[in-house]
């Protein structure tokens, strides 16, 4: 992507890893982030807002802006249910002066950071275990037997790309792995 003006930090994970928290925590504490929203074809959530958590668009309006080349990057991540990141929700990030960060999967990890090569720093948010990973989705209560063990199997897979971050955060101990992933990108952005 030509023409990009600042750095920007990727979080990526295997589902239930707690990439979230994570990422909640670097924006409250680096006054210079800006969450990066992703568009997405999925449902939204009871508790999810639009333009906040995602920018939730239908699949054919998702298609219609691939060809459109709206996109920096977008994968589908099921059938039918696209993820992706806007240009232009990047553009008014670096326009105010602040660094994009990303909560994204593994795969969308891995493609932003060769789009923005050395201007970011790829994190991944490692569970401490596969059988640690299906406790916690166990008791978020979201998932269905089949969609938990699918997701599970995902996620053994995904830990298979963690050497290709360019660093690894484990995520054990909340507070520990928040702090550790705030020096990480503090010393990434100074």
């Amino acid at each position: 992507m030509s023409g990009h003006h600042g750095k920007c930090i990727i979080v990526s994970a295997p589902s239930g890893a707690g990439k979230t928290t994570i990422v909640r925590y670097l924006l409250e504490h680096l006054g210079t982030l800006a969450f990066s929203v992703s568009a997405t074809s999925r449902a939204k959530r009871a508790h999810e807002v639009d333009g906040q958590d995602y920018w939730f668009i239908s699949a054919g309006e998702f298609q219609r802006r691939i060809e459109a080349d709206e996109f920096v990057e977008w994968e589908e991540v099921y059938p039918g249910q696209y993820y992706g990141t806007l240009k232009h929700e990047l553009h008014r990030i670096w326009k105010d002066g602040r660094h994009p960060i990303f909560d994204v999967d593994v795969v969308g990890g891995l493609d932003l950071k060769e789009i923005f090569g050395p201007n970011a720093l790829a994190m991944f948010i490692a569970p401490p275990s596969i059988p640690a990973l299906e406790e916690r989705l166990r008791q978020r209560g979201t998932e269905s037997p089949e969609s938990l063990a699918k997701r599970v199997a995902k996620a053994g897979h995904e830990l298979t790309y963690a050497d290709r971050f360019d660093t690894v955060v484990v995520n054990d101990d909340r507070d520990r792995a928040c702090i550790e992933a705030y020096q990480h990108v503090y010393d990434f952005l100074t």
